[in-house]
């Protein structure tokens, strides 16, 4: 799901050629994202959009060759003039009269000639890695065959990669192996490690095009540095230079004679290669805005900065959205905490359903809950029949999760926070290790799983990516170990799974013994109360004499599939129990009236306090999520959980927490039939069970650790 879509879209046409553009956000000065190289289209800026748009008007546009544009074979649809006058036709059509161009490498060229030669249309101007003018090297490689060696002299001195390699960057090359070469080059484009994502990301937008397209891209003349200089010396607006100085593709050296020539500023990111915009986005993002910021007008604003001794004690709490056990376990731990510092003021950084829950609550939430880019709604969009690729979908949600931590960025830059608590904010976890000189407040992770694992059918890719992600997590808890002031692991050390974090790598459960506090489960509600099940049954409506079964499926729309096997099982099962009355929770995204009706089963949208409905049942069933499990678990109830297929925390660290508490039967989804499923309620239904006790003092131990923070 992308993180933001357009507000407005559309076609303009140079020369016979047509270009897509897209128009996001209205605010001003508008921003120009310039397109780069063929062998990427306009998404490469994903990481910017939503977090630009929401300051600024941002238009850009596809180049000719890849996303919704043409792909013309004739060279002069790619040479110099037709390149700025694509530019200069979006500026028209989109009625933009003046903006900040932003050019990533080849684009370098356009930015500069717009600059030069349009003094009035470009405000500013900000390169990234510019790739300006073509020099023998290039051209040499270019139009040798494709031998197996290459002649050194051709390879420029700063290419790590063996000479052979570069000889992939050849047009006979291009139209013969053209696959290989994307893998080989945006190898070179992000040499920081981890990147596997965004390696896999460019490799697919460069297999939307082909390698005769780039070909006709290659032709042209690029333009000579005499002609770069003089538009370097005529350049009046103001100039920003981004480099990585581990760039493989285009030596950071050029970017350090173009400001010498032209002036302006270059910021160096050390250890940074040729796209740092997709591999540090948030300090890309912050660059261009403070550059944007020194240009446009600005309003009168009033601020508030109050003294030390007048501010009141202020904790932002960020509450995952996928799924409402979360949100549960994080109002229980919220309230634990007042307890501590009862003049506390909480504030709720987090989105829909738990938004809802929150205001029912009488939660303050944050106003800029409304700016966060839903994850629910990616998690859905990721799903198939009962099945989830968790961590697939956690990888796919990357500019997702960069737009929603720069909502978080914007909240605590505006506002002063004694304590920052995250349980599972992923985004702000990732981004404050990668970015730790932004933390201005105690902070404090939660989490109840630790450590991605790959399923046996993802094979040994899938194995190595999500090593590479576990080992990036241990990377930045190594680096920077007290960027976290608390770690709290919702659960006991045995609830940590037996295995490793990947070949080469720490077991999960000394390493996390070794970083985190242990606060037990946090159940979200005390079970006591509870005890008294006929007198439950009675406040909620349940009759002696029937058997109460209760499906639920989180609050997200994943669980629609199930909902379906189960209602479809029902009349069976209701012949082979007596008195059997089924309610079958929908949740707040799945509409109740697309699933089937049946005599004596009942369909509802939405059970405030589900726990008690699950504490008085006489059978639950569920997907593997954590919570709902759990809270059987902690209510003595049996229940069957069927785990989403690829989900690795519900197949691998929920059932291991399950099994340590002799909790639940698992049934596989592939398996569910209306007989096997009616045969499992006719066997579980009321059945005496012997769990494992669960703590009820999680909240609490949870709460002790987080309240000397603030």
């Amino acid at each position: 799901m992308l993180a933001r879509t357009a507000d407005f879209d559309g076609f303009v046409e140079h020369n016979g050629v047509k270009i897509h553009y897209e128009i996001h956000g209205s605010g001003g000065p508008t921003i120009l994202l310039l397109p780069s190289w063929t062998i990427i289209h306009k998404r490469f800026w994903k990481m910017q959009l939503s977090y630009l748009a929401r300051h600024y008007r941002v238009v850009t546009y596809d180049g000719p060759g890849n996303g919704q544009s043409d792909r013309p074979l004739d060279a002069d649809a790619y040479a110099q003039a037709a390149q700025v006058a694509y530019a200069l036709a979006v500026l028209n059509d989109t009625g933009t009269e003046q903006a900040v161009v932003v050019g990533l490498s080849r684009a370098g060229n356009w930015a500069l000639e717009l600059a030069a030669e349009h003094p009035t249309r470009v405000l500013g101007t900000i390169l990234i890695g510019p790739a300006i003018g073509r020099g023998k090297t290039e051209v040499a490689i270019l139009e040798a065959p494709a031998p197996t060696t290459v002649d050194p002299s051709v390879v420029p001195a700063n290419q790590a990669d063996p000479l052979e390699h570069w000889a992939k960057y050849n047009r006979e090359y291009w139209e013969s192996n053209y696959e290989d070469f994307l893998w080989f080059f945006f190898g070179q484009c992000f040499t920081e490690r981890h990147s596997t994502k965004l390696i896999d990301d460019a490799v697919g937008w460069g297999l939307e095009t082909t390698g005769a397209v780039l070909v006709a891209e290659s032709m042209p003349e690029r333009p000579s540095r005499a002609t770069v200089e003089d538009w370097c010396a005529r350049i009046a607006s103001p100039l920003l230079v981004i480099h990585g100085d581990d760039d493989h593709v285009v030596p950071i050296e050029r970017s350090k004679r173009l400001v010498a020539d032209a002036g302006g500023d270059l910021v160096a990111i050390e250890g940074g290669g040729h796209i740092p915009l997709g591999r540090d986005p948030v300090r890309v993002n912050l660059l261009i805005s403070d550059f944007v910021d020194r240009i446009r007008p600005t309003t009168p604003r009033i601020k508030t900065w109050g003294r030390w001794d007048k501010r009141r004690k202020k904790v932002l709490y960020l509450s995952s959205p996928i799924g409402l056990g979360h949100a549960r376990r994080d109002l229980a731990v919220a309230r634990e905490l007042r307890n501590h510092h009862p003049d506390v003021q909480i504030d709720w950084l987090t989105q829909h359903p738990v938004t809802q829950m929150l205001d029912d609550a009488g939660e303050r939430v944050h106003p800029a809950s409304r700016w966060l880019a839903n994850e629910s709604s990616h998690i859905e969009s990721e799903s198939g029949e009962h099945d989830l690729h968790c961590f697939q979908a956690l990888r796919n949600m990357d500019e997702i999760l960069v737009s929603n931590f720069m909502v978080f960025h914007d909240v605590v830059t505006e506002e002063q926070y004694d304590l920052v608590i995250g349980d599972e904010a992923w985004d702000v976890d990732h981004f404050l290790h990668e970015n730790p000189e932004l933390k201005r407040f105690a902070y404090a992770w939660m989490t109840d799983f630790v450590g991605y694992l790959p399923f046996s059918d993802g094979g040994e890719r899938e194995a190595l990516v999500a090593a590479d992600y576990n080992a990036e997590m241990i990377d930045h808890i190594a680096r920077f170990p007290r960027l976290r002031d608390r770690a709290i692991f919702v659960g006991d050390p045995d609830d940590i799974v037996d295995e490793r974090f990947g070949r080469d790598l720490p077991l999960i459960k000394d390493w996390t013994q070794a970083h985190y506090d242990f606060a037990g489960y946090v159940t979200g509600f005390d079970p006591k109360p509870l005890a008294d099940r006929e007198a439950l049954r009675g406040e909620l409506g349940y009759h002696p004499d029937e058997q109460v079964c209760v499906v639920t499926v989180g609050g997200s729309g994943v669980g629609e599939d199930l909902l379906r096997r189960v209602v479809a099982a029902y009349p069976e099962a209701a012949r082979r129990v007596a008195g059997l009355r089924m309610i079958v929770v929908a949740g707040p995204r799945i509409d109740p009236s697309s699933l089937p009706r049946h005599p004596g089963l009942e369909v509802r949208a939405y059970v405030p306090q589900l726990y008690r409905h699950l504490a008085a049942c006489d059978l639950a069933i569920v997907q593997g999520g954590l919570t709902t499990c759990m809270e059987l678990t902690a209510s003595a109830r049996p229940f069957i959980y069927v785990p989403l297929r690829h989900h690795f925390e519900q197949n691998f660290h929920v059932a291991h927490r399950l099994r340590r508490h002799g909790a639940g039967r698992r049934m596989d989804f592939d398996e569910i039939s209306p007989d096997s499923l009616a045969e499992a309620i006719a066997a579980e239904i009321g059945r005496d069970v012997a769990y494992r006790p669960v703590d009820t003092d999680g909240a609490a131990r949870a709460a002790k650790l987080l309240a000397g923070l603030i």
